[in-house]
C-alpha cells in the first residue's frame, strides 16, 4: 500500500462527489470551460483544438494511468468567442490550436462526464497568478452562462503536496477552509473583496505555497455575478481539508 498517497480509500468521497455531479445540475451543459491550475501562458489563452490530445503531465504513477483515454472534442467556436469576450474587456487575451487536455481536466471529468460527449474548451490562468485579474477575467465571461456554458475552475482549495499526512495540516487546512468557504459564500460584493485577499486568510501559504491552484475559483466567482456561491463538498483526504464550491 502506497501510504504517501494514502490507504485506498483515501478519494473515494470525491470519486462518489463527482459521480453525482452531472445530476445536480439544473441542465445538461452544452459545453464546458474548464480553466486549469495546470495551464498557465502570458496572456489568458484558449485551446481551440477541435481534437484535443491528453497531457500526461505527471511522473511516478502506474503504468496505466498513462494509458487512460477521454476523447471529449473540442469546441473552437467557442474558443475564439472566450478569447473574444477576453478582449472586449480590455484582458490579454490568446488562442492555442495544440493545446490538449492536462490531468486538471481530463483526471476529474473523466469521472464526471465519463461519456465524453460534451464539448470542452479549456482556458489558462495567467503566469502573473493576480487574483483581481483573475475574478475580472470571470466577470468578462459570465454571459457564456447564458448559453449553456458550464464554468468550471479545477485546481484545489488546499494544495500544499508537502504538508499531507502532517500531524499539523488537519486544523492548519481547517482553518484555512473556514476562512475561503466564508469568503465564497459571503454576499457578492464582499466576496469579491475578500477573495482578492486570499493570502490574508489563516495559514493560507501554508495551504497554498504557490497559488495556481487556487486562482480558477477566482475566474468561477467572477462568472458568478450576482448569484451566491456555496460549499457542495468538503472531505480531507490525507488530513487536509478541502471543497468545492458552486456558483448559482
Amino acid at each position: 500500500m502506497d501510504w504517501t498517497w494514502g490507504p485506498a480509500d483515501t478519494w473515494d468521497k470525491t470519486k462518489a462527489f463527482l459521480q453525482a455531479l452531472l445530476a445536480s445540475l439544473p441542465a445538461r451543459p452544452k459545453a464546458l470551460l474548464v480553466i486549469s491550475g495546470h495551464w498557465e501562458e502570458t496572456a489568458f489563452t484558449a485551446s481551440t483544438a477541435m481534437d484535443p490530445q491528453l497531457i500526461f503531465d505527471y511522473s511516478g504513477f502506474p503504468e496505466d494511468t498513462y494509458r487512460l483515454t477521454w476523447p471529449a472534442p473540442g469546441d473552437p467556436e467557442l474558443a475564439m468567442q472566450v478569447a473574444d469576450l477576453l478582449h472586449s474587456a480590455g484582458l490579454p487575451a490568446s488562442t492555442s490550436s495544440s493545446r490538449g487536455y492536462d490531468h486538471g481536466v481530463f483526471v476529474p471529468l473523466k469521472v464526471v462526464f465519463p461519456e465524453a460527449e460534451i464539448p470542452v474548451v479549456t482556458l489558462s490562468l495567467t503566469h502573473s497568478l493576480d487574483p483581481a485579474l483573475h475574478l475580472a477575467a470571470g466577470r468578462a465571461l459570465e454571459p457564456l452562462r447564458d448559453q449553456g456554458v458550464l464554468i468550471v475552475g479545477s485546481g484545489m482549495s488546499w494544495h500544499n503536496l508537502r504538508a499531507f499526512m502532517n500531524p499539523e495540516t488537519l486544523d492548519r487546512s481547517r482553518q484555512f477552509d473556514d476562512w475561503l468557504t466564508n469568503a465564497v459564500e459571503a454576499s457578492p460584493a464582499e466576496r469579491d473583496d475578500l477573495l482578492p485577499r486570499w493570502a490574508e486568510a489563516p495559514f493560507a501559504r501554508f495551504a497554498h505555497p504557490r497559488e495556481e491552484h487556487l486562482i480558477p475559483l477566482m475566474v468561477a466567482a467572477g462568472a458568478a455575478g450576482n448569484d451566491s456561491g456555496r460549499c457542495i463538498f468538503n472531505d480531507a483526504p490525507m488530513q487536509a481539508v478541502n471543497s468545492a464550491y458552486r456558483f448559482g
